[in-house]
């Protein structure tokens, strides 16, 4: 680490997105599995109410979550509850447990607009949601899909934090075949990026079936940090550490960020908005994004 890399202030580390490499889908009616999520080093755990529960546990999976947020032993992994979907008789009483859980966040499955969003917040606010608590959008129907820019639009109201996108819930309303490439799908998955970035959000990449592919799930990693996702949801304790890693900075990663921030740091640098590292022109975009690396690790 070079002389001049400096800490970042409470006040930068606050502004640095959290990262998600590795979001774990847990159901909420396997009590064994919410207590192994103890465990496991994946940035952000998604209690799940929806699809892995079956109608006659909603219940029994809604007190098992609540019961082991309470219970804590989590650290400082991000904590989201994925609630039952807008319009149906389970979603309220799935907020208010949230709520007074103390959950990080809730997951809003089959969001198709900003209305949806709107719904949430309100009805976090009702159930005395703190400001911090944040929501995470499903983007898995082609409603979402075309509707995805004024969804994500919503994160100026201050609680989206992220995007999820759904392809098993695409490809089943669409007809498409995705294949290993996904390229039936590149143009929705890269809209979904677009739209998360241009507000700020985190962007997550959709679940790998088949969770003994290893070399597979670490293809489409590759696939998805390149077309900009900040991570992937998981639905497999194995896909954790692979993921945390493909989604993650390499040593070589870091320390080109090392030396920008302490090439900026230098007397002669300190107001200059461009300048030329090693035969390369760095300018102060690049910075940030240094920044925001390194403090992604600390």
């Amino acid at each position: 680490m070079g002389a001049n890399w400096r800490a970042f202030t409470p006040t930068e580390m606050d502004a640095m997105p959290r990262p998600r490499r590795s979001a774990l889908f847990m159901p909420g009616s396997n009590a064994r599995a919410l207590d192994k999520a103890r465990g496991i080093a994946c940035d952000t755990i998604l209690f799940d109410l929806e699809d892995s529960v079956a109608a006659g546990q909603k219940a029994l999976a809604r007190d098992q979550v609540a019961a082991a947020i309470r219970a804590g032993g989590y650290g400082s992994r991000e904590l989201v509850v994925r609630v039952n979907p807008l319009g149906g008789a389970l979603v309220a009483d799935d907020i208010r447990m949230a709520v007074a859980a103390g959950a990080d966040a809730v997951l809003l499955p089959k969001t198709e607009s900003a209305a949806d969003v709107m719904a949430v917040e309100q009805a976090l606010a009702e159930a005395g949601a703190p400001a911090a608590m944040g929501i995470f959008a499903m983007v898995e129907t082609p409603r979402a899909i075309l509707a995805v820019a004024a969804i994500a639009a919503r994160a100026e109201a201050g609680r989206l934090r992220a995007l999820a996108v759904g392809p098993n819930d695409l490809a089943k309303m669409t007809g498409v075949r995705a294949g290993g490439d996904r390229a039936p799908m590149l143009a929705w998955l890269s809209q979904v990026v677009l739209a998360a970035k241009a507000y700020g959000l985190s962007a997550l990449d959709g679940v790998y079936n088949n969770f003994n592919d290893e070399a597979g799930f670490a293809a489409e990693c590759r696939q998805g940090r390149a077309l900009g996702f900040d991570g992937k949801t998981l639905i497999h304790p194995r896909q954790v550490e692979p993921a945390n890693a493909l989604f993650g900075a390499s040593e070589e990663e870091l320390e080109w960020a090392r030396q920008v921030v302490a090439a900026f740091d230098q007397p002669g640098n300190a107001t200059a908005n461009v300048i030329n590292l090693d035969g390369r022109m760095v300018e102060r975009l690049h910075l940030e994004q240094a920044r925001a690396l390194l403090a992604s690790v600390a």
